[in-house]
């Protein structure tokens, strides 16, 4: 550590009542204010070595910010690079518009030699999962380390999963040219179902329909039974208007998951918007209380009900439906 580091963290234990703990979280809080500078992460470093029980104690139940920021680079100092990733990318994603990639030990080569393609999908993904807005460019360009990061070691470690669970991340921040050639770099590796399952979400945000389908119907080919893609399609058959194919592929669906409630809810509203069947309407009251996702439950009720000849009991029956929830997927 150097002198003026050791100077620097006299005068923050004294500021702080010499508790190693609120050191701690002083440290974190000028990373928070300027992270690419390398000072609190030597004083989190000296802290560590003259208190290392008070400091891991800090970070033990992590429930704030601080606690994860902190929590990222003891790991790293640990040579856990794949924790380390995961923390910083929860602290990234709660909150994007702070440069924390630009840490300095995220650049380090210790860091990106030791950093896993898996562990670095996992943390990638991580980040896309608080709802916070990634598609701006300030957000790219705090991210900028990180996309340099998935390069490095996708050239070190191709596999072909990992690389499509990254370009999810892309899709996020708006880099959808970068998230489609990884999926084809991903391609080169080994062609799997979730890499089309990847290209085909790149494919719907930029509005691509045509697309969209074409590389769900090949991660079908690539795994044929699996109900969920059935379930992609026949909403993307519902969407442009044809709901006999959509009730169709729903079927092709219950051949491999017969029980699957959200494929026969789905299945029930596309033939009775097909149709007018009565009794599909009966099944569609029966099953969408059972339906998790209120947003998609919704959907399946207004297309059913876009029908006009249906009896007007049974319409006011399946409007009264409620609930919440989520329906469950894939994540993509």
């Amino acid at each position: 550590m150097s002198r003026s580091a050791s100077l620097a963290l006299a005068h923050v234990m004294a500021h702080c009542g010499g508790s190693s703990a609120e050191a701690v979280a002083f440290a974190a809080g000028a990373i928070r204010e300027s992270p690419a500078d390398p000072e609190p992460y030597e004083l989190l470093a000296e802290l560590r070595r003259t208190s290392p029980g008070e400091v891991a104690a800090a970070v033990e139940s992590p429930g704030d910010l601080w606690q994860f920021v902190v929590g990222s680079y003891l790991s790293f100092l640990d040579g856990e690079m794949d924790t380390a990733a995961g923390w910083l990318g929860s602290v990234i994603g709660y909150r994007p518009t702070v440069a924390w990639a630009s840490a300095p030990w995220f650049s380090d080569e210790r860091f990106l030699g030791g950093l896993t393609a898996a562990g670095l999908a996992d943390a990638s993904l991580t980040i896309t999962e608080y709802h916070t807005d990634l598609d701006t460019d300030t957000v790219r360009e705090h991210l900028g380390p990180w996309f340099r990061a998935i390069e490095v070691v996708c050239d070190r470690e191709p596999s072909a999963e990992a690389m499509a669970r990254m370009a999810i991340l892309l899709r996020f921040s708006g880099r959808t040219d970068e998230s489609l050639a990884l999926c084809d770099r991903a391609d080169s590796v080994e062609r799997v179902m979730f890499t089309e399952v990847v290209r085909a979400g790149t494919w719907r945000r930029l509005g691509n329909r045509r697309e969209n389908a074409a590389a769900l119907r090949r991660a079908l080919l690539l795994d044929p039974t699996n109900w969920s893609l059935f379930l992609d399609l026949a909403d993307l058959a519902a969407e442009d208007g044809d709901f006999g194919a959509a009730a169709d592929l729903a079927g092709q669906g219950l051949v491999h998951e017969p029980e699957e409630v959200v494929l026969r809810a789905a299945g029930a509203a596309y033939r009775v918007r097909a149709t007018g069947s009565v009794a599909d309407l009966d099944l569609l009251l029966e099953l969408a209380p059972q339906v998790s996702h209120a947003g998609y439950r919704n959907g399946l009720i207004a297309c059913a009900l876009g029908r006009e000849d249906l009896p007007a009991d049974r319409v006011e029956a399946v409007r009264a439906v409620t609930g919440a929830g989520r329906r469950g997927g894939s994540g993509r």
